[in-house]
């Protein structure tokens, strides 16, 4: 796993490890909460374009930031897409974008 980033507010609840895949990345990600959770989370290099993630671990986090918003960690899925966020909340696109 690559080395977690530690630039944000959110460091200590959210810790984002980034390593480059095939066409993009993998993060893993790590919630501490009441439960502790773990997530793996893709990223393709056009879902990196397309939410402006120039920095995928900010990019990562900030998703989580967005996800624990409005749902407890122990409900976020373990392993998936990040483009998958905008099924469960079709404005996660706009919001992201603008932060």
């Amino acid at each position: 796993m690559g080395k977690p980033s530690s630039s944000s507010r959110s460091a200590d609840r959210i810790a984002v490890g980034v390593d480059e895949s095939g066409d993009g990345h993998v993060a893993e990600v790590t919630v501490k909460d009441r439960e502790t959770t773990k997530h793996r989370v893709r990223i393709s290099r056009a879902e990196r374009e397309r939410y402006g993630g120039e920095d995928v671990a900010d990019l990562v986090r900030r998703s989580f930031e967005f996800m624990l918003a409005r749902e407890a960690n122990t409900s976020i899925l373990r392993e998936f897409d990040l483009s998958t966020i905008e099924r469960y909340f079709p404005e996660y696109a706009r919001e992201i974008v603008l932060r």
